[in-house]
């Protein structure tokens, strides 16, 4: 067989007539009952398969009836109490991650021991902020006010010698240089 032949030249084409619109049916969702909150309920045969959901919010809100942390924590209970514990928990949180970073600095030893310690003491640091960020992530104006407090106070007392003996050697840069006294001893 031979090559095609080329085809011709087309000349303009007549311009289409519109088409008419289309009815379309509704789509499948809209036949389907109400759903609830999570979506249909469970099937007669499998009890305890619907778990209602708290409420979540994605604004900031103030008010003691707050989920923070832990599932029903403080809760919905209705009483103050407990959301003025979980101020209170989120506060010395907060402190204690500023207590522990002024405790990092204040050891500066390339020795296997000071390392690991200081390792460990990030660890435990990172740990918490993580817990005092997932707290204030329940857009609880008291618990986001309560952290920041916690944070101020514990870097104030941190800096004031409260939690370690501060000299002003201390704040001075060494640019990575051991000061004197932490000088591994020549023998």
């Amino acid at each position: 067989m031979g090559p095609m032949p080329p085809m011709p030249p087309m000349g303009p084409m007549p311009p289409m007539a519109p088409m008419p619109p289309m009815p379309m049916p509704p789509p499948p969702v809209w036949n389907m009952p109400p759903m609830g909150p999570m979506g249909p309920p469970p099937a007669p045969g499998m009890p305890g398969m619907f778990m209602p959901m708290p409420e979540m919010h994605s604004a900031f809100y103030w008010g003691h009836r707050a989920q923070v942390l832990f599932r029903d924590w403080p809760g919905d209970r209705g009483d103050v109490g407990m959301y003025i514990l979980c101020l209170v928990v989120v506060f010395a949180l907060a402190a204690l991650v500023e207590a522990l970073s002024a405790a990092a600095k204040g050891v500066s030893s390339r020795r296997p021991a000071a390392v690991l310690a200081i390792t460990g003491i990030h660890a435990v640091k990172m740990g918490l902020a993580y817990v005092v960020m997932l707290a204030v992530m329940s857009f609880n104006v008291g618990v986001l006010l309560a952290a920041v407090a916690g944070h101020t106070i514990g870097y104030l007392l941190a800096r004031i010698g409260l939690f370690r003996r501060a000299t002003r050697e201390d704040d001075a840069p060494r640019n990575g240089a051991l000061a004197a006294s932490e000088a591994e001893p020549r023998p």
